[in-house]
């Protein structure tokens, strides 16, 4: 399986979409999502909330249908895909402003971020990354210390690795801010950064794009039993995951009698 991502920018071109479509990803993470971008072949969920008048926060993009999730946080789309749920987010950087982080340092932003989200993502069966505006190793120069300290405790928190910790970023000397992190129990079997530029060397973005491959994502037993469950930040709990298995992501669940399924978001 391919997962990639990618801050588009807000920019859209055929050549976005060439880079998209040449890299044969089934799901992409996207973050500075213009409100034209469209992928042939891909279901996608976009953030109700726009970053700018012609961009969007966040959003999932997947070859499989999708089921869209409130999201978690005003610059974070979710999505069901399969029984896993797949997040892309932006997170505060050191310039952000008030919105829609509300005030205080970016630590303080990036703990207020992270903690929301994680009121609302599943303990289990998560797929996280994006924009998340911070080196997760080596010097900082966009986020925070204590913010990479809060991102770490999330990861700990949903039992995830981050196939993108030691990626360069596209500035020598930096390490990538833009991440994918998958479930402890999946295999990485490479992870690649993609160079945003044309042919003739044109930036199509300040941000490189970054792909991991990884093998099929598998339920990590669980004990206790009692199934996965996603909460909204109302405490509602829209879906619920059969505890009696859990199915790779990737796997057809045509035949199986699944009841209502969710309403999918173009």
């Amino acid at each position: 399986m391919r997962i990639g991502t990618w801050n588009l920018e807000g920019r859209w071109s055929r050549d976005h979409l060439d880079l998209l479509i040449k890299q044969g990803c089934d799901i992409w993470l996207l973050t500075e999502v213009p409100t034209g971008a469209a992928l042939p072949g891909f279901d996608s969920h976009l953030t109700n909330s726009k970053m700018a008048s012609h961009k969007h926060w966040a959003g999932v993009f997947s070859q499989a249908t999708l089921g869209a999730l409130p999201d978690p946080h005003p610059a974070s789309a979710a999505a069901m895909i399969a029984d896993w749920c797949v997040c892309s987010s932006i997170l505060p950087w050191r310039s952000c402003g008030l919105t829609p982080w509300c005030e205080g340092t970016n630590a303080e932003k990036t703990e207020r971020a992270v903690d929301q989200l994680l009121g609302s993502l599943p303990s289990n069966g998560l797929v996280w990354g994006g924009d998340w505006n911070h080196a997760m190793q080596g010097r900082e120069s966009v986020g925070s210390l204590a913010g990479r300290s809060a991102i770490r405790r999330a990861l700990a928190d949903r039992r995830l690795k981050l196939a993108t910790e030691n990626s360069p970023h596209r500035i020598d000397g930096l390490g990538s801010i833009d991440h994918i992190a998958i479930p402890e129990t999946a295999q990485v079997v490479s992870t690649d950064r993609i160079v945003a530029a044309t042919e003739l060397g044109q930036r199509l973005s300040d941000h490189d794009a970054y792909v991991i491959v990884v093998t099929t994502l598998q339920e990590k037993t669980e004990s206790t039993g009692g199934g996965y469950e996603i909460r909204t930040r109302e405490g509602v709990n829209p879906t619920r995951f059969p505890s009696e298995r859990h199915r790779p992501l990737g796997e057809s669940s045509v035949g199986d009698d699944t009841g209502t399924k969710p309403t999918n978001s173009n």
